[in-house]
């Protein structure tokens, strides 16, 4: 297997390091951030899970004021009221600079957007991207998981058992340290329940009835599940066009191993005769692309009407409006969909991503393009 290399986000967290006083990565537990921190050169570094470190912060600011240089302190989600501190030290210590690691979205720690705003830039890590494995590696990411310790095994079994354990532990002692006290057992069949959903556009009110609980717990166990990277919520994109347009949510669990796991599919070979084989790679290619495109959530949409027409990824970039749709198939083909959807929302190109080695224009503003051509996928979104 290559060598992993986690250059472009090295990169990118160095620029955001450069350009403001506080910079947080933040991401689901174990996807790289503690590794990639402590290859940026650093002067002090805080793991908040290590008890030692932990009481040297039982004084903050007496630990904290006299130190200079680039500060890490990881998991910072522990404790949350050092953020109105970190605000006051970057105010009247220009030598200092602090990188800060959460394994909790900024919704989840509200005192980071509140107290450090202005002064804080964020940078979400996920799992591995194709240009960091290689992509002769395409099938073993996708079955495995962008989880380094679920894809660097070799082994498929090796792989399987880990991300068992992940969800277990993530369950049973992630989720109540953030001080959400809902049963592991509960969550986990939610979870699961919710990963057949994986690429459709949900109901609220009927997923509700179907597990027995409120529309409003629903999104509050979703709003969980989106806030620690585990889901990826896409809404959307509403236009004045005079036709019925789709107006819930499309859900899709954003790390694809940790789909399969939930969903039962061991290998490659279970995962090509699965009827969730299409939805599968819909998420995982989804996934590669909004990690390319480098865009905030809140500005990803799809497109869907009634009659029909749909679109699973809507972003706008330049002035111009784009789209891409996920096919599982050997060479895509021009289908009065697209056509039509690219009429709609006026899309200046339409990339429609499969899992073939060869890209090709289908029309003047229709690209078929193979997920492992990383030479296009660079040009057309980085």
């Amino acid at each position: 297997m290559n060598l992993i290399n986690r250059s472009i986000d090295h990169a990118k967290i160095i620029k955001l390091i450069d350009a403001f006083p506080v910079t947080a990565i933040l991401g689901p537990r174990q996807c790289g951030k503690t590794t990639l921190a402590r290859n940026i050169h650093h002067d002090h570094y805080f793991d908040l899970e290590n008890p030692i470190d932990l009481a040297r912060l039982d004084h903050p600011q007496l630990a904290l004021e006299d130190l200079t240089g680039l500060i890490v302190i990881d998991e910072i989600q522990r404790l949350p009221d050092l953020f109105p501190l970190l605000r006051y030290l970057v105010d009247h210590h220009p030598g200092q600079k602090y990188l800060i690691l959460g394994s909790a979205s900024r919704d989840l720690i509200r005192q980071s957007s509140e107290t450090l705003a202005g002064r804080i830039a964020y940078f979400y890590l996920g799992g591995f991207r194709l240009q960091d494995v290689g992509a002769e590696q395409f099938k073993d990411l996708w079955v495995k998981g962008g989880f380094p310790d679920a894809f660097t095994p070799v082994d498929e079994e090796q792989s399987r058992v880990w991300r068992q354990h992940f969800i277990t532990n993530f369950l049973e002692r992630d989720i109540p340290q953030l001080g959400i006290h809902i049963s592991a057992g509960t969550l986990r069949r939610f979870w699961t329940m919710l990963s057949h959903y994986h690429g459709q556009v949900i109901n609220y009110s009927e997923f509700g009835r179907s597990f027995g609980i409120s529309d409003v717990t629903v999104r509050k166990y979703m709003d969980i599940l989106e806030g620690t990277f585990m889901l990826r919520i896409l809404q959307p994109w509403h236009v004045n066009l005079g036709k019925r347009l789709v107006k819930r949510p499309k859900i899709y669990i954003k790390d694809s191993g940790i789909f399969h796991t939930l969903t039962n599919i061991d290998n490659y070979k279970q995962l090509v005769s699965h009827p969730k084989l299409g939805a599968s790679f819909e998420g995982f290619a989804l996934e590669c692309l909004c990690r390319q495109i480098d865009k905030n959530d809140n500005d990803l949409y799809f497109y869907s009407v009634h009659s029909g027409s749909e679109l699973d990824l809507f972003w706008q970039a330049k002035g111009k409006n784009w789209g891409a749709e996920f096919k599982y198939t050997d060479a895509p083909r021009l289908t009065q969909s697209m056509k039509t959807v690219q009429e709609d929302l006026e899309l200046s190109h339409l990339w429609v991503v499969y899992p073939g080695k060869m890209t090709y224009r289908i029309t003047e503003t229709i690209t078929a393009l193979s997920l492992m051509d990383e030479k296009t996928m660079a040009e057309a979104f980085g």
